[in-house]
């Protein structure tokens, strides 16, 4: 499954499309309404807030545990280059699982130059509820777009051979917003190949992001 799943994500797309991700394969039981997090943990990680158009959602950037992926998301955000931009695409595989994803769509006025991988295997993260990661063409393609699972999904974790996807942090606050979003309409045309049927009609606009005081 990992291996078929890896293989709809090698072409990279052209600037202003959306960077594709697979579908994930999700867990057996479904995700609670809430993602505890200990506080100690918490603590421990760089707090951002992303004002959308459906509500707030703070995230929990892990510097620490995925510090090149991490570092790569705060420079966009200190760069003010995710104000405007916004979530494009939802993907549901099953009752209460799926992803969302956002950022600069390959815009070259927006997007950094690309960063090397760093898989779960590595920073002993992992794809659970409310976890952000890196959307990506092929590793050490990722570049400025992001993705929020929704529900356990370990198939999008580094395994069996297979590079997964780069995990950096998790959402604290406003899951109900992540969930929202991924229940939200999408156009029955927009979106090329795997994609197609996923993408956001109309997307949800990101306001600001910004590091929390």
């Amino acid at each position: 499954m990992i291996a078929s799943l890896m293989a709809l994500v090698l072409a990279l797309p052209q600037s202003g499309a959306a960077t594709p991700i697979p579908p994930p394969s999700p867990a057996s039981s479904p995700p609670s309404s809430t993602v505890p997090v200990p506080a100690v943990a918490a603590a421990m990680l760089t707090r951002v807030v992303l004002t959308t158009e459906a509500g707030p959602i703070v995230i929990g950037v892990d510097s620490r545990a995925a510090p090149v992926t991490a570092a790569n998301f705060l420079k966009y955000v200190d760069g003010r280059k995710l104000d405007g931009i916004g979530f494009y695409r939802a993907v549901k595989v099953a009752d209460g699982f799926g992803l969302v994803q956002f950022g600069t769509r390959n815009d070259p006025r927006r997007s950094l130059p690309a960063i090397s991988h760093e898989p779960t295997s590595e920073t002993g993260l992992s794809h659970t509820d409310g976890t952000i990661s890196m959307a990506m063409g092929a590793p050490g393609k990722a570049r400025g777009d992001f993705f929020v699972v929704v529900g356990d999904l370990p198939s999008m974790d580094a395994k069996d051979g297979q590079p997964g996807f780069a995990a950096f942090g998790r959402v604290l606050e406003g899951m109900d917003v992540i969930r929202t979003i991924l229940t939200a309409p999408t156009s029955p045309t927009m979106g090329e190949g795997a994609m197609k049927g996923q993408m956001l009609s109309p997307v949800v606009r990101i306001t600001t992001a910004r590091r929390a005081p």
